[in-house]
């Protein structure tokens, strides 16, 4: 099953573009990879088993996610328009060891 849902732009005044690059702003990968996660299942805990980046995201671009649901993994693209900029897959956390 596959899935899309808008993914915000980053305002050119986000406070991670002071270091991230001073003339040159470019949104932190991390700050992505957040947005994936949050889209695609809220706050349950989840696992990312890989993440690659495939483009800059400047700030006050639009992205869309797309996800791909197979068996208990997600796969998961972001793109700007037809332009691909990042990808992977998460998975759901193991459940904890029984204390007892």
């Amino acid at each position: 099953m596959k899935t899309e849902a808008p993914i915000p732009a980053y305002r050119a005044d986000h406070p991670a573009f002071d270091g991230h690059f001073p003339g040159n702003p470019i949104v932190p990968g991390v700050l992505l990879l957040d947005a994936a996660v949050h889209a695609a299942c809220g706050d349950t805990p989840l696992r990312i088993d890989s993440a690659k980046f495939l483009g800059v995201v400047r700030p006050d671009e639009p992205l869309t996610l797309q996800l791909t649901q197979r068996g208990e993994r997600q796969d998961f693209a972001l793109a700007q328009g037809e332009r691909a900029v990042a990808a992977g897959t998460f998975a759901p956390l193991p459940a904890a060891p029984s204390s007892t």
